[in-house]
């Protein structure tokens, strides 16, 4: 079960976007030769690698790890040193300072950057419902200043609401304008992920955070969330992945490396990785890209471990 679908299991998107499977387009893939693998692997990349704690949700789910152990478990497990909280993994913590101290104590004793929280089930940002989206912007703030204590530097957000594409629009951009506002102050970025319905629209969504005319107002671009409508548990309507990557990283303060299934030659199956870093490279980006694995073939630590190597790889020879 993915972000989408798990949040679509408790009624948050928009009816839209109904309870089923995602499923994936397949596009041509970028062999790599060994001499190829030998030469990447003496290169810098253009890019930070971190890891997203959705990618571990099955072992925090079942109690085998808690937030508190993500840091640790980053560093250890997979030798990457910056992180994604996601805020259902410690949902009533937001202002439990004790708690706070000690996930941050963690962090550092491990020498482990604290990069962002995805927050989910606070309200929709986009409400067309002036008074609901309004109580959506309070419901943010208390993530804003947890970011901030952890030395984070971004809050990920949605941009959900029901109506048409223009009220909607224009619903998110007043909801993000007010929490970008208060971010500010914080010296925190509020970024939206392309997380279904018209947020998956790449031109949609980069036209709203313009709109909102605040520097510190951003996207996440995810390499997979890129079905716009589903119906009869599947998707009916995708947007071009490459084509929405392109059209959010002008304001790209973050990016998600999504993987699912990988072919004999360590190559994701559903997306051209070797396209898909050539245009986040193209648009300067340097930031951090974070692994986001949502794959059932393999176990969580070895999709983990497939998609670091295939960003190391393609990543030192865009």
């Amino acid at each position: 079960m993915n972000r989408i679908e798990f949040l679509r299991t408790l009624g948050l998107l928009t009816a839209s976007i109904p309870m089923g499977s995602q499923l994936l387009s397949c596009s041509s893939k970028t062999s790599t030769t060994e001499s190829e693998e030998k030469s990447a692997g003496s290169k810098d990349l253009f890019f930070k690698i971190s890891l997203a704690e959705w990618s571990l949700n099955k072992q925090i789910f079942s109690g085998e790890i808690s937030n508190l152990d993500f840091p640790a478990k980053a560093r250890q497990a997979f030798g990457i040193e910056a992180v994604e909280y996601v805020n259902q993994f410690f949902m009533d913590k937001a202002q439990d300072k004790n708690y706070l101290r000690e996930l941050k104590m963690r962090s550092n004793d491990v020498g482990v950057t604290n990069v962002l929280i995805m927050c989910d089930l606070e309200g929709g940002l986009g409400d067309t419902d002036e008074a609901r989206r309004i109580q959506a912007v309070e419901n943010h703030k208390k993530w804003v200043e947890a970011a901030q204590f952890l030395g984070c530097s971004s809050i990920r957000v949605n941009a959900y609401g029901e109506g048409s594409r223009e009220e909607v629009a224009r619903a998110a951009t007043d909801g993000l304008r007010r929490l970008a506002e208060f971010a500010k102050d914080f010296d925190i970025n509020v970024i939206v992920e392309n997380h279904g319905s018209y947020s998956s629209d790449g031109e949609w969504l980069s036209s709203v955070i313009g709109a909102t005319e605040m520097s510190n107002c951003g996207t996440l671009p995810d390499f997979g969330n890129f079905c716009i409508r589903y119906e009869n548990n599947a998707c009916a309507e995708w947007y071009d992945r490459y084509k929405g990557t392109e059209e959010m990283m002008p304001y790209a303060k973050g990016v998600s490396a999504k993987t699912y299934d990988f072919d004999d030659h360590g190559n994701c199956i559903e997306t051209d990785y070797n396209r898909m870093l050539r245009i986040v490279k193209d648009a300067g980006y340097t930031g951090y890209i974070g692994i986001e694995y949502e794959g059932s073939k393999l176990s969580e630590d070895e999709g983990i471990m497939a998609t670091k190597r295939l960003l190391e790889r393609i990543g030192a020879l865009v």
